[in-house]
């Protein structure tokens, strides 16, 4: 199939080596920031955080949160130009969500009239949430949406990238406490150019199940 979308597509993968010399140019990582900002979640909830790990002290401590685990993964820290911390909020109250209704009126995309009916929609956040306020399990799969819109975002950029659930959030949490302001990492996302020669990921064929296995039409 020819198109722009499958392109991009079919040249994203999962790199295992980059290049420490070569950096994202600040335009491109301006794009990718607010590329991320305009993500989609249920009822606009928003309940993340967004850590851009940049200069090198914040490497050294994203590179030490790999004491205790997931080792193999501690190269990218340093050798990423940038790596991205997803992070959810927990406890997403509905005091929290009045604050993105706020912003509903005020970019004229809601009606103010409209104000009290849309804060109905907290509904969907209280059926995910439990006696003692955790609603961790609906608010992470919204960052995964992010996610997701953040590597097609990425391979229209020519940008290669490692999503990374191997991270020790307990660790992260601690290192990164007054960024993640009470939100949880459990993914992370490297950043960057493939090292040429040394990524064997790099340039291999797809590896998906047939259409008719994944996809039916009805």
């Amino acid at each position: 199939m020819s198109h722009p979308i499958i392109s991009d597509l079919n040249r994203r993968y999962t790199a295992k080596k980059f290049d420490q010399s070569k950096r994202i140019s600040a335009d491109d990582m301006n794009v990718i920031k607010e590329a991320i900002r305009l993500s989609a979640s249920s009822i606009n909830s928003q309940p993340w955080k967004f850590i851009v790990v940049e200069s090198d002290e914040a490497k050294q401590r994203f590179h030490d949160s790999f004491a205790n685990m997931h080792q193999f993964n501690q190269p990218h820290a340093k050798e990423a130009s940038h790596t991205i911390l997803l992070a959810y909020d927990p406890a997403f109250t509905k005091e929290k969500f009045a604050k993105r209704v706020d912003a509903e009126v005020a970019s004229g995309h809601l009606p103010a009239d409209m104000y009290d009916m849309f804060m109905g929609a907290y509904a969907f956040a209280e059926m995910n949430t439990d006696e003692e306020g955790f609603n961790g399990h609906w608010t992470k799969a919204q960052v995964y949406i992010a996610l997701g819109n953040l590597l097609h975002t990425l391979a229209r950029l020519g940008i290669d990238s490692t999503p990374m659930e191997g991270v020790d959030s307990s660790l992260i949490g601690e290192i990164f406490k007054d960024e993640l302001d009470g939100h949880v990492c459990e993914v992370a996302l490297a950043i960057g150019y493939h090292k040429s020669g040394e990524d064997y990921n790099h340039g291999l064929p797809k590896a998906r199940l047939p259409m008719d296995d994944v996809v039916t039409t009805v």
